[in-house]
């Protein structure tokens, strides 16, 4: 009754649909990311949960753990608009070759967030600003369903640290450019700042890495990477 009356207040967008065995042919990870979408547009990252995406879905949440291992994923997958499939644009990347590689990975993820279709996830990827939730949520997500694909492909050592380093860079520039705004980097073309950032990420996935280590240093787990304390802390 409760859950009925908050959707309710919500508006029709906001009800939750009845929980049970979902109809022939429809699209769960589909219909729990649109959910996850409204919970980030009507409560911001800490606010929602992976239960209230669940009962905003009509599903259980161990359903939602079955697509997504933890909350950081679940909200960075709701950050890419609508039709992009992080696999399908890796695997037209790679018929390329290696060279250019970099500059075709960094236009690629630009062009998601820059087109008419990602005006609004734009906006919704400033609102979420740049504290270490939202920026671990996205350089996961790149991790995972970008760069780890990519260097899998690769015949490259270091392919956790390689995947580790494109994605942090890329989640900067995202950062520099939709949630801080810094006008060098916000005014610039996508054809010219894929050209900049291309480079670097080519070094990251295929170039050498140099061997310094500091052994007073604490190592921290790459983005992609999972702990214990991630199934615990983002679940809610």
């Amino acid at each position: 009754m409760a859950d009925g009356a908050a959707g309710a207040a919500g508006g029709g967008e906001d009800q939750a649909r009845p929980r049970g065995r979902r109809p022939a042919g429809s699209d769960t990870r589909g219909d729990i990311v649109a959910a996850a979408r409204a919970e980030l547009a009507q409560r911001g990252y800490d606010g929602a949960s992976v239960r209230s995406v669940a009962r905003r879905a009509g599903v259980d949440p161990a359903l939602v753990r079955h697509y997504f291992e933890d909350k950081a994923e679940l909200f960075a997958a709701a950050m890419v608009p609508t039709g992009v499939e992080p696999a399908q644009v890796v695997g037209q990347l790679l018929e390329g070759g290696l060279d250019g590689l970099g500059e075709r990975l960094a236009r690629a993820v630009l062009e998601v967030w820059e087109d008419e279709h990602g005006e609004r996830f734009r906006v919704l990827f400033g609102a979420l600003g740049s504290s270490e939730p939202h920026v671990q949520a996205m350089a996961q997500f790149l991790g995972r369903q970008v760069f780890a694909r990519v260097v899998a492909e690769l015949p490259t050592p270091d392919a956790d640290l390689r995947m580790a380093l494109a994605a942090s860079h890329v989640v900067g520039v995202l950062i520099a450019r939709h949630v801080l705004q810094l006008p060098e980097i916000a005014g610039m073309g996508t054809d010219r700042l894929a050209a900049l950032v291309g480079p670097a990420l080519q070094g990251y996935l295929t170039g050498p890495l140099a061997d310094v280590r500091s052994p007073d240093r604490p190592t921290a787990p790459l983005a992609g990477a999972h702990t214990e304390e991630d199934y615990s802390s983002h679940e809610e």
